[in-house]
C-alpha cells in the first residue's frame, strides 16, 4: 500500500513518517520510504549517516527505464512527471522499486530513497517540483500489492497539490497539531482533495491532554483517526539521542498500530489511478509539456492499457 504523510511544516510529519515506516518494518513488512520534502530530513530521523543519492540527479536514466519499449514515449525528452505507462513500458514491481540502486537501507530494513535538495544550479531558477516528479514517475509506473508499503514524506502544507502527486496514495495521512494553524492547513487539504476520491485520515501529533483532543475533534470530525500523545521519547529521537520503538510510551505504540491497521484496510483502485493519471497528464500537457517538449503529449496515453497487476 502506498501512505503518504503531509501537514503543516513543523507538524510533525517527517518524524511520524520514520516512526510509522520502522514501525511496519518492525512487523516483518517490506517497507519502502522516499523523502519527497524539500527539507529532506527523513534520512537523518531514520538515523541514515549517508543520505541516498539524490532520485533528480538520475532522472533521464530512469525515465530511459520506465519508458521501456512503448512506441507512444519515443525518448527520455519527451517524457515528463506525468507521463503514464502504456504497453511496452517497464512497469516496476515492489521489489524492483526495493533494490532501485540509488537508494540505501537502513539498519532496520527499511530502503530509503529521497528527491534530494536544490543545486546550485537550481537556485533562483526551478521550483521544487522538478525533483518530486522522479517520485510521481515511480508511482505511475508501480505495480505494487498487499502486504508491501511505499511510506513517502511529502512538501509541507497545500503544496503537494501543485503536481498530481497527490492522487497516487492508497491512504494520505494528514498529521495535525491542535492548533488553529494546523486545522487551517487539513481544511485546505479537504477541500482540494474533496473532488478526487483521495482517502484521508488525520493523526493529532503532539497532543498533550483531554483539551487538545477535544480541539481536534471540532475541527476536524469523522477524519481524526487517532493521535500522538506528546512523547519524550520522540522529543530526545529529535535532539539526536538514539530511539527504539520500545522506547515510545504505551498508547504512542498503539497509535502507530492503529494506523498500519487502517492502511491494510484500504482497497486499491487500480481504475481510479489509472484514470486519474491520464487526467494530470492531460492537464500538464495542456497547461506546459506541450509547448516545453514540442510534441503533442495526449497521445502518450494507451487507451487500451489496464492498470493493475
Amino acid at each position: 500500500m502506498r501512505v503518504a504523510f503531509v501537514g503543516k511544516g513543523g507538524s510533525g510529519k517527517t518524524t511520524m513518517s520514520a516512526l510509522f515506516a520502522r514501525y511496519v518494518a518492525s512487523q516483518g513488512a517490506p517497507v519502502v520510504a522516499i523523502d519527497a520534502d524539500i527539507n529532506q530530513h527523513l534520512a537523518l530521523v531514520l538515523g541514515v549517516g549517508e543520505p541516498p543519492e539524490p532520485l533528480g540527479a538520475h532522472l533521464t536514466e530512469l525515465k530511459d527505464h520506465l519508458r521501456g519499449d512503448n512506441p507512444r514515449v519515443p525518448s527520455a525528452a519527451a517524457m515528463v512527471k506525468t507521463t503514464p505507462p502504456g504497453r511496452g513500458s517497464r512497469l516496476l514491481s515492489f521489489e524492483d522499486l526495493a533494490s532501485y540502486e540509488h537508494g540505501v537501507t537502513t539498519a532496520e530494513g527499511i530502503r530509503l530513497m529521497a528527491t534530494g535538495p536544490f543545486n546550485d544550479d537550481d537556485l533562483g531558477v526551478a521550483c521544487y517540483h522538478s525533483k518530486v516528479g522522479a517520485v510521481e514517475l515511480l508511482l505511475n509506473h508501480l505495480i505494487d500489492g498487499q502486504g508491501e508499503y511505499v511510506v513517502v514524506d511529502m512538501t509541507a502544507g497545500s503544496d503537494s497539490f501543485a503536481s498530481g502527486l497527490f492522487t497516487r496514495f492508497d491512504l494520505t495521512l494528514l498529521v495535525v497539531e491542535p492548533t488553529r494553524q494546523g486545522v487551517g492547513v487539513y481544511r485546505q487539504y479537504r477541500d482540494y482533495a474533496a473532488d478526487y476520491q483521495v482517502p484521508l485520515a488525520v493523526v493529532g501529533n503532539k497532543v498533550h491532554d483531554s483539551a487538545d483532543v477535544d480541539f481536534l475533534r471540532e475541527h476536524v470530525g469523522h477524519h481524526l483517526l487517532t493521535w500522538m500523545e506528546h512523547s519524550a521519547a520522540v522529543r530526545a529521537m529529535e535532539q539526536g539521542r538514539p530511539l527504539t520503538l520500545g522506547d515510545l510510551e504505551p498508547a504512542n505504540s498503539d497509535t502507530l498500530s492503529m494506523l498500519l491497521k487502517h492502511v491494510d484496510e484500504q482497497e486499491k483502485d487500480w481504475a481510479r489511478f489509472g484514470r486519474q493519471t491520464a487526467e494530470f497528464h492531460l492537464r500538464n500537457a495542456h497547461a506546459w509539456a506541450n509547448d516545453r517538449t514540442g510534441v503533442d503529449l495526449s497521445a502518450q496515453i494507451d487507451p487500451d492499457f489496464v492498470y493493475g497487476p
